[in-house]
């Protein structure tokens, strides 16, 4: 049995180091790529998080036999490259198919992530997802949109407070001042009434009390008169000198 050279072995061991170290792989197909064309695409692939790399279809089936990428081993028909993922499998896909729409000769046969097997459909659905980027950013706004309102909330609920306890403090003063009022003009009211029934029973004594001085006045009056009716004039003496 003629044992595997050296280089071989290096290059299947590359390649199960690669897929163990990748979140996803895309196998494509790039017979009638000019070696330009596969800088090019080499290129927008690294921007993309993808390094993309030829080799032998036999290789590959040595590296993924008996691992959990073996499914791959369906798609290694025909020239076959790779693209291994290193974040977002869906703008390496996204990528890889906007460069075949001006390179017809690039397909997409599969590839697989997490385990599970894709098609060259299911890649393009993926290929028409927002990056990972954006759809980070709109399930931050979508969690930052609740958060955002609660907090308003929050922030309306101590002045909605303050302004209940003032709204309620004013109509218990009012409340109270409209209580006061009635007790203020009943007290009034009763002081006037005690002031009066003072007043009516002052002016019957006042009354008596003239009236007596009158009495007394006259009965000083009559014995006046009566002591002057009865004195006799002293008699003149006519004693002769």
């Amino acid at each position: 049995m003629v044992e595997p050279r050296a280089e071989k072995i290096a290059v299947v061991e590359e390649v199960r180091e690669r897929l163990d170290g990748s979140s996803g792989s895309v196998l494509t197909e790039y017979r009638g790529l000019t070696v330009k064309d596969m800088a090019e695409l080499r290129i927008r692939l690294a921007e993309a998080g993808g390094d993309y790399k030829v080799f032998k279809n036999t290789l590959v089936r040595r590296a993924v036999s008996g691992s959990e990428h073996e499914a791959l081993e369906s798609l290694l028909t025909g020239p076959t490259a790779i693209a291994f993922v290193r974040d977002d499998i869906a703008a390496v896909a996204k990528a890889l198919r906007d460069f075949s729409r001006a390179h017809p000769s690039l397909v997409m046969k599969g590839g697989l992530l997490d385990g599970k097997l894709l098609d060259s459909r299911e890649l393009v659905s993926l290929a028409d997802l927002p990056s990972r980027d954006v759809l980070l950013a709109q399930l931050a706004g979508a969690i930052a949109a609740p958060l955002r309102q609660l907090a308003g909330l929050m922030q309306a609920l101590p002045r909605n407070l303050a302004y209940g306890l003032s709204a309620l403090a004013d109509q218990r003063g009012s409340e109270g001042a409209g209580e006061a009022a009635p007790a203020t003009a009943e007290a009034a009211t009763a002081e006037a009434a005690t002031a009066e029934a003072a007043t009516a029973e002052a002016a019957p004594a006042e009354d008596a009390i003239e009236g007596a001085a009158t009495a007394e006045d006259a009965a000083e009056g009559a014995a006046d008169e009566a002591n002057g009716s009865g004195e006799s004039p002293t008699p003149e003496s006519n004693t002769e000198e």
